[in-house]
This record gives C-alpha cells, sequence and structure tokens, in this order.
C-alpha cells in the first residue's frame, strides 16, 4: 500500500509542474470536457453511487450522511454545472499581485502561483471530487484525493471520467491522484508524504481533523466542523427572522453551514419562541432548550452543556434565551467553530457590534447561514470552508489554492 501510494504522489507531483505551465485555454477545455461526460455518463455514477447508498443503509449510517452521500441527475448537473462555472472564471495563475520598482533600478513583481500538490481527505460527499478536481486543475494544482470507504464506488466512477477528460485534451492523468484504498491507514501513509505533497485539506467531522493534525507532516488547513447560531435581536423583523431561522436550519440539515443554535433576546422571545418552535416541532425538529426556552415551550428538552458546541447535522436544534448582544457575541464566541453566524436585526448599530465582535469566518446580517457555500459567493465551487486563519478562511476556491513568488529583474545591481 505504501509504495502504490508513493507511487501516486510522485506522479502528481511530477504532473503539477506540466499543469502550472498549462495555458488557461487547455485547462478550460478539460473543465469543459469533464462536465460533458459527467453528464453523458451519469446513468453510470448513480449505478455506481446506488452500491454505495446500499452499503450505507446495511451499515446503519445516519440519514444526513446518506443524504450527502446519494447523488441524482440533479445533482451530477450541478456537478457538471460548477466545472462549467469554473472554466469560465478568471485564472488567477499569474496575476500580479503588486509590482514596483526600488532605487537601485531593482524591477520586483509579485505574482500568483499554485501551490503545488493538494492531498484532499473528505468523507461522504461524491460530489467533492468533481468540485476539488475542477478548482485544482484551474489553479494549476496536482490533487490527490482520498474519500471515504462510503462513497469509494462513486468516487472511483467519478474519478474515471475526469481522468478520461484529462486524456482527452492531453493533459497528464497523474494530474489526478486517486487513493482507491479504503483503511484508515492509507490517511496515514498519505500525511507521510511530504516530499511531494505541499498542503493537506481534511473535511469531515472531529474524528477525521483530529487523525489528520495530529499526524500529518504536510501543513493543514482545517475544513472543521460548523456549530453555526443565529441570534435574533429584540428589534428583528419577527417575520424575516422566522423564515431565515427556518432556512438555516431546514434546507439542508446534514450541512456544515447549518444553524446548530438559535439565540433569541429575552424581550422577544415569549412572542418569537412558540410560533417558531411549533414550526420547527411539525418539521420533525427536536428541540433542546435552556430552562427559559422550556418555560416558554415546555415541549423543549432539557439542552446539557455539550448540546451548545453540537454540530448535530441532523434535525436537532439548541434554543437558548439571552440577554443582548453582549451575551449572544460571548456564547457564540465560547461555543462557535469559528464557520457561519447570523444576526437578524433591523439595527445597523446592533448590527455592526455583532460583526465586530464575532470571530467567525463568515458573518451575515438579516440572511441564512447556508450562503456560505463557494458556488453561493460565486466562486463555481468550493475546496471546502476553512475554519482555518492561515492561509485562508471560509469558502477557499481558486485564489485561496495559490501562493505567490517574487520575481526580480535588474540590470547588473549587486549589493554594497
Amino acid at each position: 500500500m505504501e509504495k502504490t501510494i508513493k507511487g501516486i504522489a510522485e506522479g502528481t507531483k511530477r504532473a503539477s509542474y506540466i499543469l502550472s505551465q498549462t495555458a488557461t485555454e487547455l485547462k478550460n477545455k478539460a473543465l469543459r470536457r469533464m462536465a460533458a461526460l459527467l453528464e453523458r455518463n451519469a446513468k453510470l455514477i448513480i449505478a455506481a453511487n446506488q452500491k454505495d447508498i446500499r452499503y450505507a443503509k446495511a451499515k446503519k449510517l445516519p440519514p444526513a450522511l446518506i443524504d450527502r452521500l446519494a447523488l441524482n441527475d440533479k445533482r451530477i448537473k450541478a456537478m457538471a454545472g460548477g466545472l462549467n462555472e469554473v472554466a469560465a472564471l478568471k485564472d488567477p495563475v499569474g496575476e500580479i499581485i503588486k509590482k514596483w520598482k526600488r532605487p537601485n533600478g531593482l524591477e520586483i513583481t509579485k505574482i500568483r502561483v499554485p501551490i503545488g500538490v493538494i492531498g484532499i481527505i473528505y468523507e461522504s460527499r461524491p460530489n467533492v471530487t468533481a468540485d476539488v478536481a475542477g478548482l485544482c486543475l484551474k489553479s494549476g494544482n496536482g490533487v490527490i484525493l482520498r474519500g471515504g470507504s462510503e462513497a469509494i464506488h462513486s468516487n472511483q466512477a467519478i474519478v474515471n471520467i475526469l481522468s478520461q477528460a484529462l486524456s482527452e485534451v492531453k493533459l497528464p492523468e497523474a494530474i489526478l491522484g486517486f487513493i482507491g484504498f479504503t483503511r484508515h491507514e492509507a490517511v496515514k501513509t498519505l500525511l507521510k508524504m511530504d516530499k511531494f505533497i505541499d498542503l493537506i485539506i481534511p473535511r469531515g467531522g472531529e474524528q477525521l481533523i483530529r487523525t489528520v493534525t495530529e499526524n500529518s507532516r504536510i501543513p493543514v488547513i482545517k475544513h472543521d466542523k460548523g456549530v453555526c447560531h443565529t441570534y435574533v435581536d429584540r428589534e428583528a423583523d419577527l417575520n424575516q427572522a422566522e423564515t431565515i431561522s427556518y432556512n438555516a436550519k431546514m434546507n439542508r440539515p446534514g450541512t456544515c453551514n447549518a444553524m446548530e443554535t438559535l439565540l433569541v433576546h429575552r424581550d422577544i422571545a415569549g412572542v418569537f419562541l412558540p410560533r417558531m418552535l411549533k414550526r420547527f416541532k411539525e418539521a420533525r425538529v427536536k428541540i433542546r432548550g435552556c430552562v427559559e426556552t422550556q418555560n416558554i415551550f415546555p415541549a423543549a428538552q432539557k439542552a446539557s452543556e455539550e448540546d451548545w458546541s453540537a454540530e448535530y447535522l441532523d434535525l436537532i436544534l439548541a434554543v437558548k434565551v439571552v440577554g443582548g448582544l453582549k451575551e449572544a457575541v460571548a456564547h457564540i464566541n465560547k461555543y462557535g467553530s469559528k464557520h457561519s453566524e447570523a444576526i437578524i436585526t433591523e439595527n445597523r448599530k446592533t448590527a455592526q457590534l455583532f460583526l465586530d465582535g464575532i470571530d467567525a469566518a463568515c458573518l451575515y446580517v438579516n440572511a441564512s447561514t447556508r450562503f456560505t457555500d463557494g458556488n453561493q459567493f460565486g466562486m463555481g465551487a468550493e475546496i471546502g470552508i476553512s475554519t482555518s486563519k492561515i492561509h485562508a478562511r471560509g469558502p477557499m476556491a481558486l485564489e485561496e489554492l495559490t501562493s505567490y513568488k517574487y520575481l526580480i529583474r535588474g540590470s547588473g545591481q549587486i549589493r554594497e
């Protein structure tokens, strides 16, 4: 296994040097061909995906995970659409970030360059395979994919199709490396390949993130859990607050940008919570609330300390009544995962204090946290949502997959 993984990593490293010098037109041609082949082979992909679904159900995996795993014509079309959108975006490689001239005549230019080889370790979602491959291709990076065992058939089918597109446009198939070993040892082996891999991006649950960060010899950008909050201020439009809160939880509960905790100002809790929580209960959401929430909505189960930092990814919602903005901000900074947080208020000053006070990648005023997504941000797709601060934060797309280098041009200068 180790020898095979090393061979894949070496091949991707060699191919990355070719890709880093590939013209934008050829990269875009490859992306468009990938998109076309995905749609053309939708039945093949769905058949492979059904094997994974059957396995997931037999293992009694959570419904939210099975939802993330499932592919259909609509989702495959969305995958293809994402690749076409990435093809239409500006190529960041070679962009001049800054240029200046020193008093001694040296001309210094700072330009964007690919990072090199990106290793992606992820779980469940097979659409990540296409998104990541497209973004890395456009940004000039080789990529090595290691998906979860629950999606092995889906991922393999997608990789085969994407590799075919690379071959058809005469780009090295090794640009796209795929680790087909499903044993946990494969991850630890990959994390030792610092000679060939420049960056590791893990996408998944707490256990995966912990394993990667504790064992990697390679720099890691964490795409950690999403403990996302919505705070309904006393000056909120309550109809708007209800619509946004419902969307933030119910649009797709199994995603990292779904709301996990609802915070409500004490002054409006007695009016807002009965109707809001009744609606959630009708949608089969289990409510875990503080004492004040239970007094207002007796059907709520008492929340434990663990509930405030839980990423449920399910039809479960923690609810807390707070005394105001200061308490809401303190709660979010203590229990949140620095992912996505929202305030619903008509008071601009209150909104600005929320934006200034919260330490998170994405902050919303009067909008659902479900918008934290590369596609929704106009990035075409995303390689993930970084909860790290260095060097990228929030949805990572083309620009975040580049580094830079300095080009210095002289006319015989020497340092005195």
